[in-house]
């Protein structure tokens, strides 16, 4: 289930939404902050808790201890094998066979951390700051965060504050106040939390193909991800791919001594310059014949993303770039392209460990970003073809003393998949108007929304959708300025308390 969203949208679904009967039971700010406060504790000591999935037994101490908070509130759990790297199932008991199921995916594991990059005493010791008038974070007693009023552009700062242990804090908030209040179900609930997301959720397919009854549900909702720049309540209908590739191109056998061979043994790192120029203009859009030619947009597509409010200009000067690549009209525009980007370089050696040589070899890697139209497959077999126009012959390995007398250029090029597969979902499908509907709801429809046909990272939604069969959306609910995956990792306060209006809305709103 692949597929580009099909964006029929108009006014009069827009216009419906108010007239929807079935609505959602509302949770105010300030008891959304009551709740919030009471979870902060149990969120700061999910955060000691190292979580990079290459551990198998510090995710093992993390599915135990989010198994406990489960059970507190009431669900029924289930660990899902997977080498030794369990996933963690949760649901809510007294699934009612006239209401929908709903499906929430997260995932608990984080990325790998270099504490000394950090500034903190650690990134395991979760740690509160506020801004300063100068602009610069500070460190304040984060016991201010369990007792008295919480600022909302207060940050919690720690590895996976943000990515991905905010949003289960946020969940189990939400249904702490659902019990409180006496509210009633809109859905059944259900919830899987996957242990190596951050590794390309390699065992995701395997493990819910196995479990398949269990996790049966009508619809998925993937709480992951950066909410849109301007913290409106955000909705995201697909994702691009990732895949990486390696491009050699191989010179003499060995490195030579410049003076002797420079202007007469080929330099492989001058070709493979020249071949990655070659790939791609100075407007930075890829010009492998036939790279963007399966996406499709029409102006339906192009009013939707025309409509996401982003502020380029203030983009370009966090950037710090004077204009962005030619690829679409505007940012959202970009996203739906694939791209090919160069990650990495390498020849010989660099820094105060060169030498006057010719090198004898030269690395590029590159990461392609797929779209539900462009495979990996697809935009290797073009760049493989871009090659060989280029009069290069492709081997598989270092080449043999047959191929070097054989062919004067040579490379090799490899590509696979890295992560999730790109996935794509109609706008205006059932599970999308819900989760509109249950925003509008929460939080009211002026500013409405922010809807985001698909978002540049990825997540392994084409894997869940695929072993699962149903539709999904894509509901973020962190900051978009939470530096994941990096350093100073963070959470804001005001994204957390929205965040637990947004799921309670998501769970009170029949579907």
């Amino acid at each position: 289930m692949k597929t580009l969203p099909s964006l029929a949208l108009g006014a009069a679904f827009l216009a419906g939404l108010a007239a929807n009967a079935a609505s959602a039971a509302e949770l105010s700010a300030a008891s959304a902050a009551r709740h919030a406060q009471a979870s902060y504790r149990e969120y700061f000591d999910l955060l000691t808790l190292p979580n990079d999935a290459i551990v198998p037994a510090d995710v093992r101490r993390n599915v135990e201890f989010l198994e406990a908070s489960f059970r507190k509130r009431g669900f029924a759990t289930q660990q899902l094998a997977n080498d030794g790297k369990p996933m963690l199932f949760a649901e809510l008991p007294g699934a009612d066979p006239q209401r929908k199921t709903v499906l929430f995916y997260m995932h608990l594991d984080g990325q790998p951390v270099i504490p000394e990059q950090w500034a903190q005493k650690s990134p395991w010791i979760p740690v509160l700051k506020r801004r300063t008038a100068q602009g610069e974070w500070e460190e304040i007693d984060s016991a201010r965060l369990f007792d008295g009023p919480v600022d909302p552009e207060w940050r919690v700062f720690g590895r996976s504050s943000a990515d991905d242990k905010a949003p289960i804090m946020m969940f189990l908030s939400a249904i702490d106040a659902l019990r409180a209040d006496g509210a009633a179900l809109g859905v059944n609930v259900k919830v899987v939390l996957d242990s190596e997301e951050e590794k390309g959720s390699p065992s995701i397919g395997k493990v819910m193909a196995a479990h398949r009854d269990l996790l049966r549900s009508d619809a998925i909702v993937i709480h992951d991800g950066p909410m849109h720049a301007t913290n409106r309540p955000t909705l995201i209908f697909g994702n691009r791919g990732a895949a990486k590739a390696a491009l050699t191109v191989y010179g003499a056998k060995v490195a030579l001594h410049s003076g002797h061979y420079g202007n007469y043994s080929p330099n492989p790192a001058q070709r493979l310059a020249t071949l990655l120029a070659s790939m791609k203009d100075d407007r930075g859009r890829v010009t492998v014949p036939g790279y963007y030619d399966r996406v499709k947009l029409g102006e339906a597509e192009r009013r939707i993303m025309a409509a996401v409010p982003d502020d380029e200009a203030a983009m370009r000067k966090r950037l710090g770039i004077a204009k962005p690549d030619a690829v679409g009209a505007n940012y959202q525009e970009a996203m739906q392209y694939p791209s090919l980007n160069v990650r990495g370089m390498a020849s010989a050696a660099v820094g105060d460990k060169v030498a006057n040589i010719v090198p004898n070899a030269a690395v590029a890697e590159l990461d392609l970003r797929t779209t539900p139209d462009s495979d990996a497959r697809y935009l290797g077999g073009l760049i493989e073809a871009h090659l060989r126009k280029q009069g290069y012959h492709l081997v598989p390995g270092a080449p043999t003393d047959d191929d070097r007398a054989r062919y004067e250029k040579l490379a090799s090029f490899s590509y696979q998949g890295e992560g999730g597969n790109a996935a794509g979902t109609p706008i205006d499908s059932a599970v999308g108007q819900w989760a509109y509907e249950a925003m509008v709801e929460a939080f009211g429809a002026k500013p409405e929304p922010v809807r985001i046909r698909m978002m540049g990272g990825t997540v392994p939604t084409a894997e869940i959708v695929e072993a699962l069969r149903v539709p999904f959306a894509i509901v973020p609910l962190v900051n978009a300025d939470n530096n994941q995956h990096a350093s100073n990792e963070n959470m804001r306060m005001g994204n957390y308390l929205d965040g637990i209006r947004t799921i309670y809305s998501l769970v009170t709103r029949p579907f």
